[in-house]
């Protein structure tokens, strides 16, 4: 996969790092020479440009990325006009850092699909949401283990938990199974309902639609992510 990360404060770098240490391809991109020269060795390509240029952008391929991701800090202006320049160059996935809620909505006026607040997710969970986009949460229990959301697999569609053996193939644990049950309301209208059995069986079988519930090993919870969602 191929991401852009433009902005390299604090926040940036790490998320650029943390992507090119999983594997990612990334595009760095800073109007500070200094921060484009210290992460150079570290990413696929960094490049110093001023990301409010359309035509500087287009030069080094922004507009073939996967997702680009506005990480710029404190100049909102420059944070904005990037984000519309993205979309203009027809970039799928724009997620934008914000500092405030205001500016958030800004950022998603003119183009940004998710907007992130960096006292909610730091650099690492983002990069995790990007390459692992089956994953809806990851929280780091502090013990060497990890709990995730997790959209099954399509091979685990159909299956019960028996079958699948999560425990002695994949070495992690179901601790809950979270389903969407459609729905009518009085109105007619097509909704679900969401019920969590937080006590599942060996015969509880997965379906379309679950999110399992998965706790093990930092080490084993990597290894079922990086497998992907098919």
């Amino acid at each position: 996969m191929l991401f852009a990360v433009i902005g390299l404060g604090r926040f940036g770098f790490k998320l650029a790092i943390t992507l090119a240490e999983k594997g990612a391809e990334v595009i760095a991109i800073d109007i500070d020479r200094e921060l484009v020269e210290e992460i150079k060795d570290l990413v696929s390509q960094a490049v110093c440009l001023d990301s409010t240029d359309e035509k500087a952008l287009r030069a080094v391929g922004v507009q073939d990325v996967d997702a680009a991701v506005v990480a710029i800090g404190v100049n909102i202006e420059a944070s904005i006009l990037t984000t519309a320049i993205l979309r203009r160059l027809g970039v799928g996935k724009i997620i934008a850092r914000a500092m405030t809620k205001l500016q958030g909505q800004i950022l998603q006026e003119v183009g940004a699909r998710k907007v992130i607040y960096l006292e909610d997710q730091m650099g690492e969970e983002v990069a995790r949401s990007l390459i692992a986009p089956h994953v809806r949460e990851h929280i780091t229990l502090g013990t060497g283990h990890s709990l995730v959301e997790l959209v099954p697999r399509k091979a685990f569609i159909g299956r019960t938990i028996a079958e699948i053996d999560f425990r002695a193939k994949y070495g992690v644990n179901i601790i809950a199974i979270e389903k969407r049950i459609p729905r009518v309301t009085e109105r007619g209208e097509s909704t679900y309902e969401v019920k969590v059995n937080d006590l599942p069986s060996p015969h509880d079988r997965i379906e379309e639609g679950d999110i399992l519930v998965v706790v093990g090993s930092n080490e084993k919870i990597e290894e079922l992510m990086e497998k992907g969602s098919d």
